[in-house]
């Protein structure tokens, strides 16, 4: 996992702002990270799904298909990543995808691209999702056959990637879907900002707050995921 050995790099190496670490996050506390409408940039942006979304508007079957299929694997894998449960996630992406469609020809050109509209909704309906009651669904991790080289440690570095994703979890909602999207999607700090309607100076802060987080709830496996994530 990306982000496992970089939970304890050194404090000097933290991300650094001129925001005190218990500084407010402008974010909007009521509604998570932005409304689904696309939102307003002070820059036209250019967008390679421009030609898509006007054939879309018409109609063209093909265009959504076509639209659906460059997006939904990194929709759904943000989405798994946010909610944690395989069904869970496919709902919140079959949602989206309904929803492209039904509201097809209201987009507007240059005010957003696409894909940042589309991983704000994914996130925003995997909020909602996580705040409703549930039944936790446990999966059962595969066993690892009698003899199969490195069984022992791949067991082991399975176990330690289930404590990072539970700590995952735990980590307040913002916080988490800055660190998915740095650490899992490969975003830099100016992409998540778009993505979750806010500033680069607070993203920096979610991710350096994350990482804090991240450390404590892991404090006492420290040595064997450090170990785990460095002589891979």
């Amino acid at each position: 996992m990306s982000y496992a050995a970089d939970v304890w790099a050194p404090a000097e190496a933290e991300i650094t702002t001129t925001m005190p670490a218990d500084a407010i996050v402008p974010v909007m506390p009521s509604v998570p990270l932005a409304p689904d409408s696309a939102p307003v940039t002070a820059d036209v942006v250019y967008d390679e799904d421009s030609e898509l979304l006007d054939r879309l508007a018409t109609g063209d079957e093909a265009a959504f298909r076509m639209l659906v299929e460059r997006h939904i694997d990194r929709a759904y894998a943000i989405a798994l990543r946010i909610v944690g449960n395989a069904a869970d996630a496919e709902d919140v992406v079959q949602d989206t995808m309904l929803k492209i469609w039904s509201h097809r020809g209201r987009w507007q050109h240059g005010r957003a691209k696409f894909s940042t509209w589309l991983y704000r909704v994914i996130s925003n309906r995997c909020i909602d999702l996580r705040r409703k009651p549930r039944t936790e669904n446990v999966e059962t991790v595969p066993e690892v056959a009698d003899g199969q080289p490195g069984a022992v440690e791949l067991i082991e570095r399975n176990e330690l990637n289930g404590m990072l994703e539970i700590a995952m979890q735990r980590l307040p909602e913002q916080q988490r879907i800055a660190v998915i999207f740095s650490y899992h999607e490969n975003m830099s700090n100016g992409e998540i900002a778009e993505v979750m309607d806010t500033t680069v100076a607070a993203v920096e802060s979610l991710l350096k707050r994350g990482r804090q987080q991240l450390r404590q709830l892991l404090r006492k496996h420290e040595r064997d995921i450090r170990t785990a994530f460095t002589d891979c």
